[in-house]
């Protein structure tokens, strides 16, 4: 627990955090990675380039400020990022690093405002979140068996295009042996070598059901525009994992998973790449409890960008409880509504319920992920239609990670 000398300091930093997060955290990372550039290694380097990793830290370095004595606010938020942090193999050895900087860029960036007091406050409370970040993420490896940053070798079998953006690629140990078992919702770590010693993780659903010796992962090459660096590892991954490549790769991680061992009715909702945890558990779900209801909705701009469709073919004749919608944003000239699509335009998730078919899914647990701007979007449109809060679940990256504390 935070103590009273402190409490007061890190009140007074909310609205000032607020107002100089970014500057904060850039400032942070910039000298961090000055003076330890072996962190670029395991830090995403992409999302540093478009600004998403500052403003990720940002928010997370304000919320943390704002919620600091609400532990059960705070408690599913510090879950993911210690799943995060795992992924990554941070250990406990880069928490010093970590803390050493960003105290550095609090002071450099509020100046005098920084008093040794503040700092000091904010020395405290960046160990207390340390320390639980440390031990749970010790925890989680020894559930795992695994150690921080252990890869697996494993091969490529099986390259399939879903769509014009999305490979699916399906994996084997390399050894033979089956890979691990997951919990469908969960992701891997992909490692990629680009070149001048240039290692960069990323992290990919696992888009297959368990209980196979393989795994799946989907990936969508970004292309980038004029506002958005291309993906490196997305177009390294499309250009280099052909069949028999091989690939080193984390144990799975994350926390985002449907409790798939009950018999209420559960809703998953995506929006574009976001479909491939739900195309887990939608497999999962068909081939342990195909009786179970299930809604599945989803949103593609097109036909040309909607993958893994044969998946969803493969469970409607497993399921008879499915119900399944697909809305298309802008359909093209191929697309054909009733055989490859529901309905035009966003996805109208509040009509969808509304309907006879839909009303039994009122009291299921929802689902979502996507972009954020749809997550955003079906969760308001939710809250309207009468879904409790509470049963609404989001997968998260990036800087909306603490969007619900903010």
């Amino acid at each position: 627990m935070l103590s009273a000398a402190s409490r007061p300091y890190i009140d007074a930093s909310v609205p000032v955090l607020r107002e100089h997060g970014l500057a904060i955290t850039t400032h942070f990372y910039r000298e961090m990675f000055a003076a330890h550039p072996e962190l670029t290694q395991i830090f995403n380097m992409g999302n540093q380039a478009n600004g998403s990793q500052q403003q990720s830290l940002a928010s997370a370095v304000f919320a943390y400020a704002a919620n600091i004595d609400k532990a059960d606010a705070l408690a599913p938020v510090v879950e993911r990022i210690v799943h995060k942090h795992a992924a990554v193999g941070l250990t406990p050895a880069h928490y010093p690093i970590v803390g050493r900087h960003l105290l550095g860029a609090i002071q450099a960036v509020l100046g005098e405002a920084a008093t040794p007091a503040l700092i000091a406050a904010w020395d405290e409370a960046y160990w207390l979140l340390a320390g639980d970040l440390i031990a749970a993420e010790a925890r989680l490896y020894e559930r795992l068996g695994v150690r921080p940053g252990e890869m697996r070798s494993v091969r490529v079998i099986r390259r399939e295009a879903q769509g014009d953006v999305v490979v699916a690629l399906t994996l084997e140990a390399t050894d033979g042996r089956p890979l691990p078992g997951f919990q469908p919702g969960q992701y891997i770590s992909v490692e990629a070598r680009l070149g001048e010693g240039q290692r960069q993780l990323r992290q990919y659903s696992l888009s297959a059901e368990r209980g196979l010796p393989t795994w799946r992962i989907s990936v969508k090459r970004e292309a980038g525009d004029h506002a958005t660096p291309a993906g490196a590892v997305s177009n390294w991954l499309h250009a280099n994992a052909h069949e028999g490549s091989e690939l080193l790769v984390s144990a799975p991680f994350g926390e985002f998973a449907p409790a798939l061992k009950a018999h209420a009715p559960l809703a998953l909702l995506s929006g574009g790449i976001g479909l491939t945890p739900m195309v887990s558990v939608l497999r999962t779900l068909a081939a342990e409890q195909p009786e179970r209801p299930l809604l599945f909705a989803h949103a593609a701009r097109n036909g040309r960008h909607h993958a893994h469709r044969a998946d969803l073919d493969w469970a409607r004749g497993r399921m008879p409880g499915l119900q399944a919608v697909v809305a298309y944003e802008q359909p093209e000239g191929g697309d054909v509504q009733g055989r490859d699509y529901d309905s035009t335009g966003l996805l109208d998730i509040a009509n969808v319920l509304a309907s006879p078919a839909g009303q039994r899914f009122a009291d299921a647990q929802f689902y979502l992920c996507g972009p954020l701007g749809f997550m955003q979007a079906q969760r308001h449109a939710l809250i309207s239609a009468g879904i409790p809060p509470a049963h609404i679940h989001r997968e998260v990256f990036g800087p909306d990670l603490l969007d619900d504390l903010l």
